[in-house]
């Protein structure tokens, strides 16, 4: 977003504030968490374009993902050598490339030009994510890092909530079997198009002197070495990290099928497909809460709580049927809502020198993405669908451990 007086030209740079320039940043968090959440949408679809099965439909999540392993390190030194203004801005650029790639996959009608652009696609929002979370931790005091990012997290969480209602309406449409691989052309374009406005609005921004400064010390990942694993919180946290994002696009990627079994509530895709806003609904009005919380109550003892949670929630569905069993599982998206920001800043707390490794260790870890839905996808093709949901259950099992030693540790510390 830009900001400009009377006076100011309308082609020269607009000096940003602190807090405008978290606004504009918040921005991006909306828009990486638009483009994610489609891919909940894409999998059903191309699923069932391509007579794919659950294995297969996953390599969707593995592409995407697995460009978060690849290209965070290349991402680190993009924003160090251009900046920060010029890093976002060929990231929201590769971003609309791969956006772009839609249109000759489609088609052609060809599967692995669609996972070739959702690759690429991935590939610039790894930049945007490498430049975003500890820029926002720069904007404010260490101790409120968490209650910060989580904010800029809810917005994210908006993106997320509102593309399963976008996706649902331009990819299914009105019918009830919708098997037409063109219909992917419009929202991806669009999105392409956008993304474009995005990366030539991101250039005329001025960031503060000393910001400028900080990124190019805190956004510039070193290339991650093993030593920096002699924190023990942050090992911990990068595993945290993997089985977190793992567990939430595990799920998420595979609602519209869960939903769709017969003993939960049978229904169609074009039906099914509405109910993912709630998942990622309740993340963003979860941050929301959190935001707010964690200025009085402890974020790893939160993070603890939410964790148990979604245990809980996972079990319940998979012990009952019909609305409860679907209710159930929505909701762990209100449980997950504080987890990824909390995770990421309790890891990084205290690191010094070594916040940017820490920090590119972390974007590494996103790679449970690509990881853990893939795992579940072969388990739900050899031992079914619903138990297959044991896999993110374990993972929050490993979630709230990291809670109750971030605890400890940092208890200790004082």
């Amino acid at each position: 977003m830009i900001s400009s007086q009377v006076s100011t030209p309308l082609s020269q740079p607009v000096a940003k504030s602190p807090l405008s320039t978290l606004v504009s940043v918040t921005s991006l968090f909306f828009m990486w968490g638009f483009i994610t959440s489609l891919n909940d949408i894409l999998i059903p679809h191309l699923k069932g374009v391509f007579s794919l099965n659950y294995t297969q439909a996953m390599l969707i999540q593995f592409c995407f993902f697995g460009a978060y392993f690849l290209i965070s390190v290349p991402a680190g030194q993009v924003v160090e050598r251009f900046g920060f203004k010029r890093g976002v801005s060929i990231g929201l650029a590769t971003a609309a490339i791969g956006s772009l790639l839609f249109l000759p996959a489609a088609t052609l009608s060809t599967y692995w030009i669609f996972l070739t652009a959702l690759f690429i696609l991935a590939s610039g929002i790894t930049l945007l994510q490498v430049a975003a979370n500890p820029l926002v931790t720069l904007l404010g005091s260490p101790e409120t890092a968490s209650s910060r990012l989580n904010m800029t997290q809810a917005f994210n969480s908006l993106g997320t909530t509102v593309a399963p209602l976008f996706g649902a309406w331009l990819i299914f449409g009105g019918h009830e079997e919708n098997a037409d691989v063109n219909s992917v052309i419009v929202p991806y374009v669009a999105i392409a198009l956008t993304l474009v406005l995005m990366a030539v609005l991101f250039l005329k921004l001025r960031l503060p002197k000393h910001l400028e400064r900080d990124v190019a010390q805190e956004v510039a990942t070193e290339a991650p070495t093993l030593s920096v694993f002699r924190h023990h919180r942050l090992a911990l946290g990068v595993i945290a990290i993997f089985v977190y994002v793992g567990a939430e696009v595990a799920i998420g990627s595979l609602l519209v099928n869960y939903i769709g079994l017969p003993q939960v509530m049978g229904y169609s895709e074009r039906l099914a497909a509405p109910y993912i806003a709630y998942y990622w609904g309740g993340a963003m009005v979860g941050r929301f809460i959190g935001a707010l919380l964690m200025q009085r109550i402890s974020a790893a003892r939160i993070l603890t709580v939410n964790s148990i949670g979604s245990v809980a929630l996972i079990a319940l569905s998979l012990m009952t049927t019909g609305s409860v069993s679907m209710w159930s599982i929505l909701l762990v998206g209100l449980c997950n809502s504080i987890m990824f920001p909390t995770i990421f800043s309790l890891a990084i707390r205290g690191l010094g020198a070594e916040t940017s490794r820490g920090s590119g260790m972390l974007c590494l870890a996103i790679v449970g993405g690509a990881l853990i839905p893939l795992l579940q996808g072969i388990l739900a093709d050899l031992i079914g669908l619903p138990l297959s949901f044991l896999v993110p259950l374990m993972c929050y099992l490993y979630i709230a451990f990291f809670g109750i030693a971030a605890y400890r540790s940092l208890h200790a510390e004082q």
